[in-house]
């Protein structure tokens, strides 16, 4: 997961901190020594690194800091704030225009993940109200085409292609047209990159960007090259001009050396962060969140955001009324978990929450155990789903054999759910609902962090 060494040794860094109630100045260059060391090892480019500490330890010890009642949290604070600002300060979204459609041409080198960030850009912004209508530009690389029209087939978005020229100034002039024809607001163009950056190919996306002029051109980037991507980032930026980036794999690269640092090399936001293989696994890119999740302090917002992404209202006022019948079977639990799923993997979504990055640095989640379950959940019938005391000894090897998992694998689930049903019936009550809500309000943000 991204930034995972660098999350780890932030979270001691702020952990040493928190409650001191004295830091000496000695104390403080000590421990900025770790962090910059952790920055170094994260891929973080050298000069923002030496940048960054500066101005910590500057910060730190002008304003009278250290000998404050409460240095440890004020120290956190700057680290906090200073982070934010590496990673690029607010929020950066795209700009489109008032008279569409609003064109976003994609660029990058070959293997960036651009033709897969099309279709995910795609489904984002049509999630948010716009008929996006992807662009096959890539006219060089063996079946960059039919991957675009396969992936646009699978979230059911038009592509446009004309395989009978190799002239992509002419087939997004088309696609300008088509658009316009078919009430399309956004054109997204999928164009053709190099193993390496050439003279050849920053002159075609020169030639096109003269030609369309597009509102927005972004830059797909490999999160796992590290400081590669920064100087690929440079090298677009001085050639083409950028508005923003756009970084992949974010959830394989372990030290996000190049989300801390392109920002500041290239003066230009990271607008998108792709989190995962699946073509809903990206989001806009918040330098406060991202900063929160680094330091250990969660995630909120953005649980609740996918959490409204992804939750079916029906669902939710059904099961509403299946515990104010005191009701909660097997049925409700599959709904909730396919739901659950939509929100991307139960460990990223862990990680979120305010606290529990550290506690499950050592715990191994296994995405694989909710297919698990849903699979032994769907090789039940009806009248077992709905009243779970039926499955006798015999019902369980059967389902077992139907869902490809032991009889012993059946009992710790139904054990699980056991007692989850009875923690639901409790939330129904009068009682267990006001124990709730008395235990929400009594939460305190700051007892989350570290």
């Amino acid at each position: 997961m991204a930034f995972e060494g660098l999350s780890s040794k932030l979270q001691e860094f702020t952990r040493k901190l928190k409650g001191k109630a004295r830091i000496t100045e000695s104390d403080l260059k000590e421990m900025l020594r770790e962090v910059k060391l952790a920055l170094l090892e994260a891929d973080v480019n050298y000069k923002i690194v030496k940048e960054f500490i500066a101005t910590i330890q500057e910060k730190a010890l002008g304003q009278d800091v250290l000998k404050s009642l409460t240095p440890g949290q004020q120290v956190i604070k700057i680290v906090k704030d200073e982070l934010v600002e590496l990673l690029g300060g607010t929020e950066s979204k795209i700009n489109f225009t008032p008279n569409p459609p609003t064109i976003i041409m994609l660029v990058g080198l070959q293997g960036s993940g651009k033709t897969t960030t099309a279709g995910k850009l795609a489904n984002l912004l049509r999630k948010q109200g716009k008929k996006p209508l992807l662009v096959a530009c890539d006219v060089y690389r063996p079946a960059a085409i039919k991957q675009l029209q396969v992936v646009g087939n699978q979230l059911n978005i038009p592509v446009y292609a004309n395989e009978s020229t190799k002239d992509v100034v002419q087939i997004a002039k088309q696609a300008y047209n088509t658009a316009i024809s078919k009430l399309n607001d956004v054109i997204i163009l999928d164009t053709a990159g190099r193993l390496h950056i050439d003279e050849e190919l920053m002159q075609e996306l020169k030639n096109l960007k003269l030609a369309v002029k597009p509102h927005e051109i972004l830059l797909v980037v490999d999160s796992m090259t590290g400081q590669d991507a920064v100087n690929v980032a440079t090298t677009f930026n001085e050639n083409v001009g950028i508005d923003g980036v756009v970084l992949t794999k974010l959830d394989g690269d372990t030290r996000g050396g190049a989300a801390l640092s392109v920002k500041k090399v290239t003066g230009r936001p990271i607008k998108f962060a792709a989190t995962g293989e699946k073509l809903s696994d990206i989001e806009e890119f918040h330098p406060d969140r991202m900063a929160s999740r680094i330091l250990g302090m969660g995630d909120v917002l953005s649980i609740i955001e996918k959490a409204e992404e992804s939750f079916d209202v029906e669902e939710a006022a059904k099961l509403e009324k299946q515990l104010r019948k005191g009701e909660f079977d097997l049925n409700d639990y599959l709904a909730q978990l396919k739901q659950i799923k939509k929100m991307g993997s139960f460990s990223s979504i862990l990680k979120m929450i305010p606290g529990m990055g550290s506690k499950l640095k050592d715990v191994k989640v296994d995405d694989k155990e909710l297919v698990r379950i849903e699979a032994i959940i769907s090789s039940m019938t009806d009248k077992e789903r709905r009243n779970p005391k039926l499955l006798n000894g015999s019902r369980r090897l059967r389902i077992a054999a139907g869902s490809g998992t032991s009889v012993q694998q059946i009992n710790k689930f139904m054990e699980t759910f056991e007692v989850t049903q009875k923690m639901m019936k409790q939330m129904n009550t009068d009682k267990g609902m006001k124990k709730m809500m008395k235990n929400f309000k009594g939460l305190n943000p700051e007892d989350f962090n570290m």
